[in-house]
């Protein structure tokens, strides 16, 4: 690959450089070619160098300096994200914002609407209990007192596709399943605050979400011993009543007050119940009932609030690894227009014909990046190391490279990777998301060695116990930051 100086590069249009570098053979991949280190650490744990799949090449384009299994498919657990959330600042821009209407369908007569009063959802991936409650607020000090009519929750910005939250792993109330909505509020996602109470020989469980109609049964048993993983000890269920959430099982006094997010609730029950609840509590009274619709024509605009912009978006989705946002950008990603009530909803074909698009441009058409719904909670979506660091190498030379690079956790730092890398080169400085699946461990993005130059990293275990080679992904990323490639 030629040298090109920073000026240079920027002349350079992405497609035209990666074009280059697309035409240049990967180095031989061969085991030995993983760090000592690496290498070590794999046969204490008895794993095949097979297992992995590594590509370490410069993050300002040219051929890889390691590559080991290079063009094998295999599963990107959550660095899929990386594809989704750089589309998303070059598709959308980094300033894009998805707006959450609230319109009346009829006039206001001493503090009393004439009619529904209408919530229209934009795909906001982040729309908080808090944020919901402004815009109601915005509507009360706007005159409106009691809605006459209904209250109706417009969801049809998007078209997400049938989901059963239980099906990728069983595990169905946690909020990481969660699916994609036209009007997601909150994650789908209740807090709980379990407490001990020691005098009662029982635990509190306070609901922290305004939720109206859902009340929470602790049958909590307060036992002694270490705190350990109290989630797993822990059986949400709703028994015969679904209005009452029951809490079973054991947890410890040592663990103290904690907090418990659960996703209990089906998304048109949860919205609902959370619309109702906050709008009671802005001040405001329903003649009706809270209840899914589509807006009707000649509605007019009663308040507003725009959501964080996708730059933020994407840093809390690549920091935190959060997959019903990662999802609910993916769809936002087939919307062509952006204008409540003019939308056209968006499924996942459209999200995934517009990215592919996207990969066919910047020539990454024939990368191997086989894509589902976005988050990498899936397991038929598929990359290859060198397709997934030719991304980023791309990535690189993109004008939102500064918004992506931002957005990905610092090692021993903070996100993900604030327990990892502590005693590494790599601290404070290796910018990687991270990946786990049951079977998959995985890394990528940008690490600057000692001279500061600058390396894209993509190292993923595929194996059974994939759990054990973590270490050696790290030991790849120490060796880049420790050295010079």
């Amino acid at each position: 690959m030629p040298r090109f100086s920073p000026f240079q590069r920027r002349r350079l249009t992405a497609a035209a450089f990666f074009l280059v570098a697309a035409l240049l053979p990967a180095a031989p991949a061969l085991a030995a070619d993983l760090p000592p280190a690496a290498r070590q650490i794999l046969a204490q744990a008895d794993l095949p160098a097979g297992a992995l799949a590594v590509v370490v090449a410069p993050a300002d384009g040219g051929r890889p300096r390691l590559a080991l299994r290079a063009d094998a498919p295999v599963q990107p657990a959550s660095t899929m994200k990386l594809v989704t959330t750089y589309a998303a600042l070059d598709l959308l821009g980094p300033a894009a914002t998805f707006r959450t209407e609230l319109r009346a369908t009829g006039p206001v007569e001493d503090g009393v609407l004439k009619g529904d009063l209408v919530l229209v959802g934009g795909g906001d991936p982040r729309l908080t209990a808090e944020s919901l409650w402004s815009l109601f607020h915005s509507a009360r000090a706007r005159g409106i007192r009691r809605i006459a009519g209904d209250l109706v929750l417009d969801r049809s910005a998007l078209a997400p596709p049938p989901h059963d939250p239980g099906a990728f792993d069983g595990e169905g109330l946690r909020p990481y399943n969660a699916g994609p909505d036209g009007l997601l509020v909150n994650f789908h996602a209740l807090k709980l605050t379990l407490a001990p109470d020691p005098a009662r020989q029982a635990v509190q469980a306070v609901l922290e979400t305004p939720l109206a109609g859902l009340r929470v049964l602790s049958r909590l048993q307060l036992v002694a011993g270490p705190c350990g993983d109290w989630r797993e000890l822990i059986q949400p269920s709703f028994g015969d009543n679904s209005d009452t959430l029951v809490l079973s099982g054991n947890y410890a006094a040592a663990c103290g007050e904690q907090s418990l997010y659960l996703s209990p609730l089906p998304p048109e029950r949860f919205s609902a119940a959370m619309a109702r609840a906050l709008w009671e509590e802005s001040g405001g009274e329903i003649g009706g009932q809270v209840r899914d619709g589509a807006l009707p024509p000649g509605s007019r605009p009663v308040a507003a609030i725009d959501s964080a912009s996708v730059g933020e978006l994407v840093r809390d989705i690549n920091k935190f690894s959060n997959n019903v946002m990662a999802r609910q950008l993916f769809l936002l990603l087939g919307r062509n227009t952006t204008t409540a009530g003019n939308a056209v909803p968006a499924g996942p074909d459209q999200a995934r014909e517009r990215l592919q698009a996207w990969l066919a441009a910047r020539g990454l058409a024939g990368e191997g990046i086989v894509v589902d719904n976005g988050s990498g909670l899936s397991r038929s979506e598929t990359v290859t190391a060198l397709g997934l660091a030719r991304l980023l190498q791309s990535a690189w030379a993109s004008p939102v490279m500064p918004e992506l690079l931002a957005s990905l956790p610092v090692a021993g730092v903070d996100g993900t990777l604030k327990r990892r890398f502590q005693n590494s080169p790599a601290r404070g400085r290796a910018r990687l998301k991270t990946g786990s699946l049951d079977n998959v461990r995985a890394l990528a993005g940008f690490v600057p060695d000692r001279s500061g130059r600058w390396w894209v990293v993509v190292a993923i275990a595929q194996h059974a116990r994939a759990r054990q080679a973590l270490p050696a992904l790290d030991a790849v990323v120490d060796w880049v930051a420790g050295g010079r490639p």
